[in-house]
């Protein structure tokens, strides 16, 4: 027992001693996460961010000077006004995600096509968009619709729009004996065409009525996030990733230290004295996991400090924190028994680590990959340790979140661990 803290507390002194080390596992994850959780929306007190969209006002109309305010109105939306090519340039240049151009014209030709018509003539309009901001097109043609519809059936049911009308009548009364779809539409205008003569009439000799509204969106919604536990923190989610990610190449570290070792004859000269195979790895693991749960909860201190994390189960994260940094320490001992020399092993397990954490949710979060892939990151023990570690911070699950992500680390860890005691063994069977 003696031989075994003596060899866990020299491993611990190497460690804390290596300033590098330290410096890559505990500063660098905290600068990454840090970055990170500011794209996953950071706080839940932080406001979410407009959409900057560019606008080429060429219509100079009634209805195109409104649709340019409800857009600057929204407030979703940050306009800047620009010409025609600037839009273009600072789109092309990634500057601005979208731009919207209101045509000469726009106004008065969405009026008169309001009803339908030939499909020829409906007015369009040129939105010029950054390939990579497909999702932002998306919202912001839907934005742009609700303006456009309310502003042209304001115009179309209020008196302006009675010239629109009787001209639409004109067209439809020579179609209505072969059309019945044109005949129900006449008769619908017919009605229209009444209600905007009555307003031309009340409003003769008087100052300008308020025009009407038009048509809105006829709901609002009631945005109301939900979880378990505290509310939702990006940073949160990032410090697990960023967290998992480093402390998984102290592992590596731990491992290649080993192989060092070997080169150097430390190793055999460790075995000659009178300490066991079992000693000296049991030591081995025993440093590597208190290390890695010494970083992993000087991490999640640093987020609840400084960025406001909450952890919602404390037993639980200490129990997924345990479990992960047992499957480090195995992993690092996996890497020891079945590397060859330093340079090949670091490479490899380097390459292991980046396709584990970026499967395992630790850059992006899991839930937005495909389905299938989703299904198959089951297998990949980063993926249970950054979903435990969510579950028991932001999503506030509770201990109860946590027994399945721990034990799935803990069948990591002995799958690791027992492959390269197996490995070891053979290999001084063999020396």
């Amino acid at each position: 027992m003696t031989a075994l803290l003596a060899l866990v507390r020299k491993d611990l002194i190497l460690y804390v001693n290596d300033k590098r080390a330290l410096l890559l596992h505990l500063l660098m994850p905290v600068v990454l996460a840090a970055f990170f959780g500011s794209l996953f929306g950071g706080a839940s007190s932080e406001r979410t961010s407009k959409i900057d969209v560019g606008l080429v006002l060429l219509d100079q109309s009634a209805s195109g000077q409104k649709i340019a305010a409800g857009l600057k109105a929204d407030d979703a939306l940050r306009i800047v006004e620009l010409s025609e090519l600037e839009a273009q340039q600072r789109v092309r240049a990634g500057k601005l995600p979208v731009a919207v151009v209101i045509p000469a014209g726009f106004g008065t030709a969405a009026d008169g096509a309001l009803f339908g018509g030939p499909k020829g003539e409906r007015p369009e309009l040129p939105l010029y968009y950054d390939p990579s901001q497909s999702t932002v097109l998306a919202m912001v043609k839907g934005l742009l619709t609700q303006h456009v519809m309310q502003t042209t059936s304001a115009a179309m049911m209020g008196s302006a729009g009675a010239a629109t009308t009787a001209k639409y009548l004109d067209q439809l009364h020579a179609s209505r004996r072969t059309d019945p779809e044109a005949a129900q539409l006449s008769d619908f205008l017919t009605g229209v065409k009444k209600f905007q003569d009555q307003r031309l009439a009340a409003e003769a000799g008087k100052p300008a009525a308020q025009e009407s509204g038009g048509m809105t969106v006829p709901y609002t919604t009631r945005d109301e996030a939900l979880s378990s536990g505290p509310k939702y923190n990006g940073y949160a989610h990032s410090f697990a990733g960023m967290g998992v990610q480093f402390i998984l190449f102290m592992g590596i570290d731990l491992g290649i230290g080993v192989l060092t070792a070997r080169r150097l004859g430390i190793w055999g000269r460790l075995l000659a004295a009178p300490v066991s195979l079992a000693t000296v790895l049991l030591a081995r693991a025993v440093s590597g996991t208190v290390i890695a749960l010494g970083l992993i909860c000087a991490l999640f201190a640093c987020a609840a400090l400084i960025f406001k994390v909450q952890i919602g189960s404390l037993p639980g994260f200490l129990g997924i924190a345990l479990c992960f940094s047992l499957m480090t320490a195995a992993f690092g001992l996996f890497i020891a028994a079945f590397g060859k020399t330093p340079e090949a092993a670091r490479g490899i397990a380097v390459f292991a680590t980046l396709i584990m954490v970026m499967l395992g949710g630790a850059w992006v979060p899991s839930f937005v990959f495909p389905e299938w892939v989703q299904q198959a990151t089951l297998v990949v023990p980063t993926r249970w340790a950054i979903d435990g570690f969510d579950a028991v911070t932001w999503r506030g699950l509770g201990l109860d979140g946590a027994l399945l992500p721990m034990a799935v680390q803990l069948g990591f860890a002995v799958v690791f661990g027992g492959l390269a005691i197996y490995k070891f063994l053979r290999d001084q069977a063999r020396g």
